[in-house]
């Protein structure tokens, strides 16, 4: 029997992210998404433009969790390798694609260059991922989502996808603002999740204007568990609230 439960990670590709020259915009934005699809990203990957990197990490998380999202290395420069990595991962061949080859000599004409014809290789087997307005794609293999490394081109290519994944029970959320600080709350907190192993009690300190505070987050899809976990920490803050007045 298939489980409910949907689970997903991502794998952010290029040596520009690990040197920090690049800050990721997409595994936050993608985590959002798969939230509202019930899907539970359980874990992301950086790793360099590297094939054997590429390889052994897809391999691995392909075989751990439902759904594979990846980002990077399919544009036309010559350390654009994830398409091959992505083919060796698979065991399978890698070639130019017929139908890309003849829509990007559309769209280019005479600038269809050497370089550009590198994102018309796409591993066999694979179906073909647009984003809207762009007539080189991204590729789905398997489990694996193959997409670029630009935040609105990824963007457009996973919400091409979303509708035909597999989505999960929703997940509920809740915030309470503490109005404490999180050293405050953390013993007494903890008691809570224990009484409440169905759902996830999360907390998050921040700093504003009046100082130290801490917001606490519970998630869950049962809504009757969620809320007696909320009860809960409300009536452990008045607790605290008290103690320290």
């Amino acid at each position: 029997m298939m489980s409910p439960f949907v689970t997903a990670a991502v794998l952010l590709i290029g040596d520009e992210l690990l040197s920090g020259r690049t800050k990721d915009q997409n595994a936050g934005w993608i985590a959002d998404r798969l939230t509202e699809l019930g899907i539970d990203l359980k874990e992301v990957r950086v790793v360099a433009d590297d094939e054997p990197a590429i390889v052994e990490a897809v391999n691995a998380l392909r075989a751990r969790y439902d759904y594979v999202f990846s980002t990077g290395g399919i544009g036309p420069t010559h350390d654009d390798i994830t398409a091959d990595a992505i083919a060796k991962a698979f065991g399978v061949g890698i070639d130019y694609r017929p139908d890309v080859v003849a829509a990007m000599e559309k769209v280019f004409g005479d600038r269809l260059n050497e370089a550009r014809l590198r994102m018309a290789r796409i591993p066999d087997g694979a179906s073909l991922l647009y984003a809207e307005g762009n007539v080189a794609p991204g590729f789905i293999i398997g489990n694996v989502h193959v997409m670029a490394g630009v935040p609105k081109i990824m963007q457009s290519m996973f919400s091409a996808v979303a509708p035909h994944l597999r989505a999960g029970p929703a997940v509920l959320s809740e915030t309470i603002l503490a109005d404490a600080k999180e050293g405050d709350v953390g013993t007494p907190l903890g008691e809570v999740q224990k009484r409440n192993p169905d759902v996830s009690i999360g907390s998050y300190p921040f700093q504003d204007e009046r100082g130290y505070n801490t917001n606490l987050v519970i998630r869950g899809r049962d809504p009757a568990a969620v809320a007696k976990a909320k009860a809960e920490v409300l009536a452990m803050l008045d607790e605290v609230h008290a103690a320290l007045a």
